[in-house]
């Protein structure tokens, strides 16, 4: 059953958005490039901007219905907004930014819990501190969390780790996933960065020149031979499922279920975020990270030796290929040279042994829904 149900249209001088999409819960990414209509779409479901066409239903009600002459304003939507930048009030303590969100919506019941939130996003030993003396990161934390004591019915998120390094969107990602396992809110999160999008996204919604190109489980466009185009680098990339099994302590190595094969990954850098037993990862894993051998190798340092039926090899008329197989039912891909496909004499319905490092592997939790 859908969260989150989107149909609007919206025209902006010489601009037109039209999208149509549906989600549960969790993260649901737009995802194209900088003029798509990513944040138009987003404005448009928080109540900011006047659609000319819409139906718009979250929370189990229906915010926006033109056909139905239903239209509630922006500050009834029960939306939490984290912008690009942080918008936070340079005269008040963390303390008193986060709780901001909180006295604007004193009547609404269920009202979230302070100290979980403020644990959730791991920012204790910031609320005593003022704005101007918090790094990047730690004011985006701040910010969200003020978007959540808001006690919002959806969470709209419009590129909100732009204005950080790389360094500082890996510290932040993880409380991203916390939120998205520890809520039951729908999110709406709008970036052009496929990397983001790869870690978090649950659902995703793919737009370009103002139209929805695709939509849907984020795994299962990743797999989609047909988007590349749209999808960039991200194209050369699989999300795989795996079930954590075991924690190796004394090699720091944690082993997991794929598809009944075993997979090695690194443990996590915090042991806070070491995942239970049965608990689904999910692993993005390049096209460039996989070799391939004819036989299992024990001569080489790779762990991760994975038997895969060749499906497809795709050329583009440069010196590599794509080639695509299946390890169970899920879709690996390697990008090899056209020598190697004819040295090793390789054709669609061949087994082969997939060779992934245990450093390829990006991970992230997976929280199955109900």
């Amino acid at each position: 059953m859908a969260e989150l149900a989107v149909d609007i249209a919206v025209r902006a001088g010489a601009f037109t958005l039209e999208a149509a999409f549906e989600a549960g819960h969790g993260i649901t990414a737009i995802f194209g490039q900088s003029g798509a209509g990513k944040s138009t779409l987003l404005r448009a479901v928080a109540g900011l901007t006047r659609p000319d066409r819409a139906r718009i239903e979250y929370g189990g009600r229906v915010v926006q219905d033109t056909d139905k002459g239903i239209h509630i304003a922006a500050h009834r939507r029960k939306v939490g907004y984290v912008f690009q930048d942080d918008r936070l009030f340079p005269h008040m303590t963390v303390r008193r930014n986060i709780a901001y969100g909180a006295a604007r919506n004193a009547a609404r019941p269920g009202q979230p819990d302070f100290d979980q939130i403020v644990a959730m996003l791991g920012i204790e030993a910031l609320i005593g501190r003022m704005p101007e003396t918090l790094s990047g990161g730690e004011r985006k934390r701040v910010a969200i969390a003020r978007a959540l004591m808001s006690n919002p019915q959806i969470l709209l998120m419009d590129e909100p780790l732009a204005s950080l390094d790389h360094a500082r969107r890996a510290r932040i990602m993880p409380y991203l996933e916390r939120i998205r396992s520890e809520t039951r809110i729908p999110i709406l999160y709008v970036s052009h960065e496929i990397e983001e999008i790869a870690r978090l996204a649950d659902t995703m919604v793919i737009v370009s020149q103002g139209r929805v190109v695709a939509s849907g489980d984020a795994t299962t466009l990743f797999a989609r031979s047909d988007l590349g185009e749209h999808l960039g680098q991200g194209a050369a990339s699989v999300l795989l499922r795996a079930i954590f099994r075991h924690y190796d302590e004394e090699h720091d190595m944690m082993e997991l279920d794929l598809e009944g094969y075993t997979v090695y990954l690194l443990g996590p850098q915090n042991r806070e975020d070491m995942p239970e037993p049965g608990t689904a990862l999910r692993l993005r894993v390049d096209s460039s990270d996989v070799a391939l051998s004819l036989v299992p190798r024990s001569d080489l340092s790779v762990r991760n030796q994975l038997p895969m039926v060749i499906e497809e090899i795709i050329e583009d008329g440069r010196a590599s290929v794509e080639i695509r197989g299946i390890v169970g039912l899920q879709l690996v891909k390697a990008r090899v040279t056209r020598r190697t496909v004819e040295d090793l004499r390789l054709r669609p319905g061949n087994t082969v042994y997939a060779l992934i490092k245990t450093l390829s592997f990006e991970r992230r939790l997976v929280q199955e829904h109900d």
